[in-house]
């Protein structure tokens, strides 16, 4: 089982990469580094560092979008 994981997690990882530019395949990535994440430490370090860059954008995006609906 830890061999399918690790196998699929790395696929969706990189199709997720490889498919940067097409909207939605961050969600490749983000399911990819939780694969990962279950037999690779350093993986859910980058599990985190997206969640967080993630959030981070959302709240950049959302503050942005108030602001221009105030004007």
């Amino acid at each position: 089982m830890r061999i399918v994981r690790l196998t699929v997690g790395a696929l969706l990882f990189v199709s997720g990469i490889v498919l940067t530019l097409l909207p939605g395949s961050i969600l490749l990535v983000i399911g990819g580094l939780m694969l990962l994440s279950y037999d690779w430490p350093r993986a859910r370090g980058w599990l985190k560092f997206s969640q967080k860059s993630m959030a981070h954008g959302a709240r950049k995006i959302d503050r942005f979008l108030l602001m221009r609906k105030l004007r």
